[in-house]
């Protein structure tokens, strides 16, 4: 099986140099561990002192030859897309607008289990609990209610309790 071969384009020291300035501490061990490759350790030694198995150093040297040192960064996806088109979600969060600016009449206010009803009454897309507290972050939203009291209890007794600073 031929031997991989490193780009030599930048030298083990200048690898080094760039890996202490890196602010991604898996990409600057990365370029370690190709720096310490360079300088003729072997490769075992070189994924173990950085913290990785041989096959992955040999994943990252391929992917350093294509792209340089920035093949080293990861590569995240874009993830997996809501089931809510945004004309649907505009109307969601109108309605959870709508519903809590009329939460002071008599009617309660919206639990997060009737906005994750409401998501699927409005687009026939099941959300969890926390499914629909991630939609709602999404839409700028936050779930706040406020603190419950109790129905005898007394407002001028509650003001009366509350600390207030003594003028100086």
């Amino acid at each position: 099986m031929p031997m991989l071969t490193i780009r030599n384009d930048l030298t083990a020291e200048e690898l080094r140099r760039l890996a202490r300035r890196e602010r991604d501490a898996r990409v600057g061990r990365r370029m370690l561990a190709i720096a310490n490759a360079l300088d003729g350790m072997s490769r075992a030694m070189a994924a173990k002192l950085a913290g990785m198995d041989r096959q992955t150093l040999r994943d990252w040297v391929i992917r350093y030859n294509e792209r340089g040192v920035p093949g080293l960064c990861d590569r995240w996806g874009p993830g997996r897309p809501t089931a809510v088109d945004d004309g649907q979600l505009a109307v969601v969060k109108a309605t959870i607008l709508q519903a809590a600016s009329r939460a002071g009449d008599a009617k309660p206010p919206l639990r997060i289990v009737d906005v994750a009803a409401l998501i699927e009454e409005r687009t026939g897309v099941n959300y969890s609990i926390s499914g629909a507290h991630r939609l709602m972050q999404t839409m700028g939203l936050s779930y706040q209610k406020t603190r419950p009291s109790h129905p005898k209890a007394d407002p001028k007794a509650r003001e009366r309790f509350k600390k207030v600073s003594r003028p100086s």
